[in-house]
């Protein structure tokens, strides 16, 4: 269910989503994929751990835990998320002269939206979020994620833009923290 209410809640593991306006590739055609590690610092830097993540072609999924420490209300933590991938999807379309997608962007925009200045819509707009009650729900959850691309590579172990390698491969990330030292 899409969020536009606050949600304050804390020392918690949160279910997350969000996607590309018009379902559009962006993140692919931009190849954004390793510019999520600046938001997910930003993430770490105000005490919220990424569980685990897939960055599709046109959306992203995550599982966060936001520490009681936080200062930031989720609404905050995936809204400025949003905002400096944004930035970069239309500093890459405008480096790559990509006029057509820029215009579609473009005509995304509310009349109340182009009126306080923005230019382009490039996610739906709000987020999804689901707080995950236990264990169960959270491994119910990273299944999901890991098996999202299973159409776009044969084996879905193996899909590079995600969490996938850390639990699978015990492959390193920086930002990565494992679920079973949360819930």
């Amino acid at each position: 269910m899409a969020t536009h209410k606050q949600i304050e809640l804390k020392n918690e593991v949160f279910f997350i989503t969000f996607t590309c306006y018009r379902w559009l590739p962006l993140f692919q055609i931009t190849d954004l994929y390793s510019y999520f590690n600046k938001w997910f610092k930003y993430l770490a830097d105000n005490e919220t751990s990424l569980l685990a993540y897939v960055i599709m072609p046109n959306h992203f999924h995550c599982v966060l835990f936001v520490d009681d420490s936080c200062t930031k209300s989720l609404n905050s933590l995936v809204g400025n998320g949003k905002r400096f991938l944004a930035y970069e999807v239309i500093k890459r379309l405008k480096l790559t002269k990509n006029h057509r997608l820029l215009e579609q962007l473009s005509e995304g925009v509310t009349s109340k939206e182009r009126n306080k200045g923005k230019l382009h819509q490039v996610f739906k707009p709000s987020f999804d979020g689901k707080l995950c009650f236990n264990r169960k729900m959270v491994e119910t959850k990273l299944d999901y994620i890991h098996r999202n691309p299973e159409s776009l590579v044969l084996d879905y172990t193996k899909y590079p833009h995600s969490s996938v390698g850390f639990y699978f491969r015990e492959e390193t990330h920086d930002f990565l923290k494992d679920y079973k030292d949360f819930i």
